[in-house]
């Protein structure tokens, strides 16, 4: 049940009842009075309408159905729109006082807004509840406190967001080694101007997010996991050299990228890889299902390998799970905490995401060769938070990136260098 004017005029309602019988005698001093808890479900808010992320909500319901019975898993979120789109949906639902019990979010700095306003409480309690700092690397539990120790969600997967897709056999009909792997970008640099005297466009991208996507590659494959990791917590200075050659490889990049990038979003950028309409493109590994769908095979139809220059590197996001505050029954909630947490769930939700569990203790057999890459890469590499899915900054400042990302690259973009960069440090604060 949510805390809304209507469910909150209905417990008035029916405490002004209990009262009255009370004081008429309706109840013995040996009987219980009305129990005001009737909750039997919980609303879980996600952007998750279609494609595979609604099919692994279905999947994850169900398992969870499985798990409490007694408890009905209510789909309280958006039924279209992108995740930006529903963030502001949910915010107002927030400040009107109709919160979800509990909603998607990326685990990381996204939720410091949600904290600071009192939106969201404290699981830690859980994660010794369901012995889930044994079952979780250290890194990624580092990843989701705070300053002070606390975690404020619990992850239902692992993205990783520094993947480079290509087309094998577009590469190898323009000379240039399919396997697609690059130490540093001034390789990869020269390659993309091989595809584009070729007349083939030689990397792919969609609208302004997925920009920002490639921008924090291009960060993380320039200045290294060190440096790019002090970007966010002030160690990495914005107006360094290095960074401005991190921004004038990005400028570099984005100059063979295809003409129609602002009318189309990450889906269809993709889709131009599988069709062999551009060499590479730069992409989180939800876009597996694409390659998926399309009955294409890793190594042979597709190739995915890290970002240029990221090969060491794991950039993290997670889809996170709250228990928001406020709520009348938060056992319903911690319910679904348990499911989305619990091996059965996780391994169930990420063989359709795409994605790899939190979890440590499950069996990799039953993933696919991408996943279990992707597995071994985040056992081994250096885990570093993503800027464009929330996990590096909170929402104001990626907010601030994106808008001068746009005005550097978008189609009326000035293209300088330095005025993109100073825009960028005044948005670290």
């Amino acid at each position: 049940m949510r805390v809304t004017r209507r469910t909150t005029a209905a417990v008035a309602t029916a405490t002004a009842l209990v009262m009255t019988l009370a004081a008429c005698g309706g109840a013995s001093s040996g009987e219980a009075e009305p129990s005001l808890r009737t909750h039997t479900d919980v609303g879980v808010y996600t952007w998750w309408a279609a494609g595979v992320e609604k099919t692994g909500l279905d999947v994850l319901a169900e398992v969870f159905e499985r798990q409490h019975p007694d408890i009905e898993f209510v789909n309280d979120g958006v039924t279209g729109g992108g995740g930006s789109a529903a963030k502001d949906h949910l915010q107002s639902r927030l400040e009107n006082q109709d919160p979800p019990d509990t909603f998607l979010v990326h685990a990381g700095a996204e939720l410091e807004d949600y904290i600071r306003d009192g939106y969201v409480v404290d699981v830690s309690d859980l994660y010794k509840k369901y012995g889930l700092t044994d079952v979780f690397p250290e890194d990624l539990i580092d990843q989701l406190s705070t300053d002070d120790g606390k975690i404020y969600s619990v992850p239902s997967n692992i993205h990783r967001a520094n993947v480079m897709w290509a087309n094998p056999t577009v590469l190898e009909a323009n000379g240039i080694d399919p396997s697609a792997r690059y130490e540093n970008i001034g390789a990869f640099i020269a390659d993309l101007e091989k595809l584009d005297q070729a007349g083939v466009t030689p990397l792919s991208i969609g609208t302004t997010w997925t920009q920002v996507h490639l921008l924090e590659t291009v960060l993380l494959g320039t200045l290294g996991p060190q440096a790019y990791n002090g970007l966010w917590d002030g160690t990495t200075d914005w107006t360094s050299p290095e960074v401005t050659t991190a921004l004038e490889n990005f400028k570099t990049l984005m100059s063979y990228t295809n003409d129609n990038r602002e009318d189309i979003d990450w889906p269809d950028a993709t889709k131009m890889i599988i069709d062999g309409e551009a060499a590479f493109n730069i992409m989180g590994d939800w876009a597996v299902s694409a390659f998926d769908e399309a009955d294409m095979t890793l190594g042979s139809d597709y190739v995915a390998v890290p970002a240029p220059g990221t090969a060491g590197s794991f950039d993290f996001l997670a889809d996170s799970f709250t228990m928001t505050a406020g709520i009348l029954d938060p056992e319903s909630t911690e319910a679904w905490l348990d499911t989305v947490s619990s091996k059965e769930g996780q391994v169930a939700f990420n063989k359709i995401k795409g994605s790899i569990p939190a979890r440590t203790d499950v069996d990799r057999s039953e993933f696919t060769e991408y996943q279990r890459m992707a597995i071994k890469s985040f056992e081994e590499d250096a885990i570093v938070s993503s800027l464009a899915h929330g996990a590096a900054v909170p929402v104001a400042q990626l907010d601030a990136v994106s808008q001068a990302t746009l005005k550097f690259v978008g189609p009326d973009g000035h293209g300088d260098v330095p005025t993109f960069q100073s825009q960028l440090a005044a948005a670290a604060g």
